[in-house]
């Protein structure tokens, strides 16, 4: 639009300077006249692709009819664009000289000094021109530089909250291993006394199974640990995490009343995978701890690209156990879910059991589905 409206004024100038519609009989030769300075008009609408040869043109044009406008709009666009100060300086000069070069015959015979003073004029206009032209690089410079500036400086709150972030991770690591590491490895270490001690089977199964996931949870904690004092990207060291591969390992060592039906995914994504075992595995702890004895329903369907893990459970057949529980467990689920793009659900079914639902809009490519059919862990 500013391009159209520099063309349209020069058009303007040159139709006002050659006489056209100036009278009956006035406009003769002023068409011819009026022509060059139109084309000098229209040849603005290529100032920012050709700066110098527009500038050039505009001269030349100069010499055949009066367009001064087009001329001082083509020295701003090469102003605009062009940093070498001796450039402009010349082609400031060059403008002043030939834009006073077709009068020169009437300023002849004593009259120099007045040609002297319409360069000054002409050299004042253009030098407006250039400091125009310079104004306009000067400030879409300082607006890049300040624009960099600004990224800089996010860049640097970015650094500072890794840097932040990391110290956080490091004391949660911290207190991760000399905390719970602790106290994990001591129910190990009374487990596997009393399942050598115990007289009854039934109480060394128990005590082993403590044991086994005793070993298991400093397993799994060791490796947070390491995930948390990492420094790195949002997944590094997740992905020796556990996943569907062992979902059967999972349900066996629960020691709830477990059927599995459906097909489990062998190929989804890994984020996916941890999302679908993270959301049985919590179900299932929620389960021992507020719904102990119930039978527990795992589903998994399929429809489409997208994965629906469900569990259900029926009403406790024992009291529950009085553990502590703050409901973060769900809260990660969710959070872990929506990052996925996916939703989870969860609530009370109208025979007084409970329900964990989880959906995710994309599970990986094609699925090598499993036999249906129904499995029973061990009690």
């Amino acid at each position: 639009m500013v391009d159209a409206g520099l063309a349209a004024a020069a058009l303007a100038d040159a139709w006002a300077f050659s006489g056209v519609g100036t009278g009956p009989g006035a406009g003769a030769g002023a068409w011819a006249a009026a022509a060059p300075g139109a084309v000098a008009a229209l040849a603005l609408l290529a100032r920012r692709r050709w700066p110098v040869a527009v500038f050039v043109f505009t001269l030349l044009a100069i010499q055949l009819g009066h367009n001064v406008l087009a001329a001082l709009a083509a020295l701003f666009s090469l102003a605009e664009q062009q940093r070498t100060r001796r450039v402009l300086a010349g082609c400031a000069l060059a403008y002043g000289i030939c834009a006073n070069l077709p009068d020169l015959d009437d300023y002849r015979g004593g009259h120099l000094s007045e040609f002297a003073v319409a360069i000054g004029y002409s050299l004042t206009a253009a030098g407006v021109a250039v400091v125009l032209g310079r104004l306009v690089l000067t400030r879409r410079e300082l607006a890049r530089h300040m624009a960099e500036l600004r990224a800089a400086q996010e860049h640097q709150r970015e650094l500072h909250a890794q840097t932040v972030l990391a110290r956080e991770r490091a004391h949660l690591a911290r207190e991760m291993h000399d905390v719970v590491s602790h106290q994990v490895s001591l129910i190990a270490v009374r487990a596997g006394a009393l399942q050598v001690s115990a007289d009854s089977t039934d109480t060394k199964e128990a005590a082993r199974t403590i044991r086994t996931l005793s070993a298991a949870t400093l397993d799994e904690l060791r490796h947070m640990v390491a995930v948390l004092r990492a420094s790195g990207s949002r997944d590094a060291g997740l992905d020796t995490q556990p996943a569907l591969l062992l979902l059967d390992s999972l349900i066996a060592d629960s020691g709830l009343d477990v059927i599995l039906t459906g097909e489990v995914p062998r190929d989804a994504s890994r984020a996916v995978d941890r999302a679908a075992y993270r959301t049985v595995q919590e179900a299932l702890t929620n389960v021992r701890k507020h719904a102990p004895g119930s039978t527990v329903v795992v589903d998994f369907r399929r429809s489409g690209p997208a994965l629906d893990v469900t569990v259900t459970n029926t009403t406790a057949r024992h009291p529950a156990l009085g553990l502590p529980s703050a409901r973060h467990g769900l809260l990660g689920l969710r959070e872990r879910a929506e990052h996925l793009g996916g939703a989870l659900s969860h609530g009370p079914t109208p025979d007084g059991g409970y329900r964990l639902h989880l959906q995710l809009p994309q599970c990986g490519a094609s699925t090598q589905p499993m036999a249906d059919g129904t499995r029973r862990s061990p009690e």
